[in-house]
Parts: structure tokens; C-alpha cells; sequence
């Protein structure tokens, strides 16, 4: 399965930009196994890293121009210069994951000279898996790893959220974006979303997890997160605390 996600992201990369990309990253899909609107809340949750995935072909450009091709969007394009304002695209709803990354690297440092992005993955969207987060996670690398610069996963994950909250308009916590930075196969993560210690929890050998598909299509930035999420930030100023915790 895997196989054919890699050949359909380099049939894409190619048809949209000609040749191969200099790397590819990848980053999971999430699910959460305890702990909901616990995050923003400086709450502590336990999601587990999945085998679904999103994967981003790149490669270097010098003209200060960012091009993406969408393999699950018919192999749509986008494209934008970094010398102007990134603005949020509304006809294009998909490519503002990568819009709000690009802006969030450059804000904490990271130095772009442009790139050519493909994306491909198998987390079915809309699920509640965190294919968004999948998404910003991999650009984050991908621009860290352009840019010459180690990644440190905890602050790629920062970065991703921020680029959700700040850019896309979804105020989510850090979990989705940390699990899918950090998190380790076998295991589920158990995150202070405090301290964002980090600690994996091993499952025991024969257990599995069974995911379902509801068919409820999950959209936050469109649904009541938002308010759930400035609800219990005026609960905290009324009582006096810093979170809800």
C-alpha cells in the first residue's frame, strides 16, 4: 500500500514539476485514545501515531517561489512568491496548511528560497485522524530539512499548530501535532500539554486498536471547536487560573 502512495506522490511530483524531488518526508495520522479538549486546556492526553500518513515530495527552488501539487486533488496546483504577503486562499482551502507553515518557519527563523511541494497521502479527511496536522507536521520538516536546520520535533510541532491556529483559524491544542512528530510505532504518547513532556506508552503484545469509521464528516474550523475552545478559556479567567488543567 505503501508502495503506491510513494509511486502516485512521484507521478505527481513529476507530471506537475518534471524530474524527482530532492527528498520526501513523511508524517502520521492520529488517533486519540484519551483525553478530549484536554489539550488547549494544558490537559494531558494520550493519542497513538497510525500507520495512514501524508507524505510531501520537495525540492529546492532559488527564485523565491512555492509551488504545491495536490495528488488527492487531481494533481491540483497552487503557487505563490515569497516576496509578497501570503494571504489565505479561499477558492483553495487545502494549500493554507502549507501557506500558514511556510509563514510560521519564516517567522521562528527558518530560511526558504523557494520549493516545489507534492503531496499524497491515505488519512481519510474529514475523520477526525488529523490529516491536517499530518500535513503541517511533514511541511515543517520538509522546509527544517531545506533550510539545513536539525529538526527539534517539539518546535515543529509549535510551529504547526500555530500555523493552524493563526493562519487557518482552527485555536487547536498541540496534540495532533505532536503526536504525529513524536510519536513512536507501537506506542501511544502520553503529553503534558504544559510542559509538553512527552512519554511513550507501550501497548501489550496482542492488543490492537480498532478504528471505526462513524461517517460524520469532522470539520473544526467550520464547527463549534472554536467556541468550545473560548468557553473554557473565560471558565479559567472567571476562576482565576491559568487553564482549565
Amino acid at each position: 500500500m505503501k508502495v503506491a502512495l510513494n509511486a502516485r506522490l512521484l507521478a505527481a511530483f513529476d507530471i506537475a514539476f518534471g524530474g524527482a524531488p530532492d527528498l520526501v518526508i513523511r508524517a502520521p495520522g492520529r488517533v486519540n485514545l484519551i483525553g478530549e479538549h484536554t489539550d488547549y486546556n494544558d490537559g494531558f492526553v494520550m493519542p497513538a501515531a497510525l500507520s495512514v500518513e501524508t507524505r510531501i515530495a520537495v525540492r529546492a527552488r532559488r527564485d523565491g517561489v512555492i509551488r504545491i501539487a495536490a495528488a488527492d486533488y487531481g494533481g491540483a496546483l497552487d503557487e505563490f512568491e515569497l516576496k509578497e504577503p501570503i494571504m489565505r486562499s479561499p477558492s483553495i482551502p487545502w494549500t493554507n496548511y502549507i501557506r500558514g507553515v511556510v509563514v510560521e518557519m519564516r517567522r521562528s527563523g527558518f530560511e526558504i528560497a523557494g520549493a516545489d511541494f507534492a503531496i499524497a497521502g491515505d488519512i481519510p479527511q474529514g475523520a477526525g485522524l488529523s490529516s491536517s496536522a499530518a500535513l503541517e507536521v511533514a511541511a515543517a520538516f520538509a522546509i527544517a530539512t531545506l533550510a539545513g536546520v536539525p529538526p527539534d520535533r517539539t518546535e515543529l510541532a509549535q510551529i504547526a499548530q500555530r500555523a493552524e491556529n493563526d493562519f487557518v483559524g482552527c485555536k487547536c491544542g498541540v496534540m495532533d501535532q505532536l503526536v504525529s512528530a513524536r510519536g513512536e510505532e507501537g506506542a501511544a504518547l502520553l503529553i503534558d500539554c504544559r510542559s509538553l513532556d512527552c512519554a511513550p506508552i507501550r501497548a501489550r503484545e496482542g492488543v490492537a486498536i480498532l478504528i471505526v469509521h462513524s461517517g460524520v464528516t469532522r470539520g473544526l474550523v467550520d464547527g463549534a471547536y472554536n467556541e468550545r475552545r473560548a468557553q473554557c478559556e473565560a471558565a479559567a479567567r472567571t476562576l482565576g487560573v491559568r487553564a482549565l488543567r
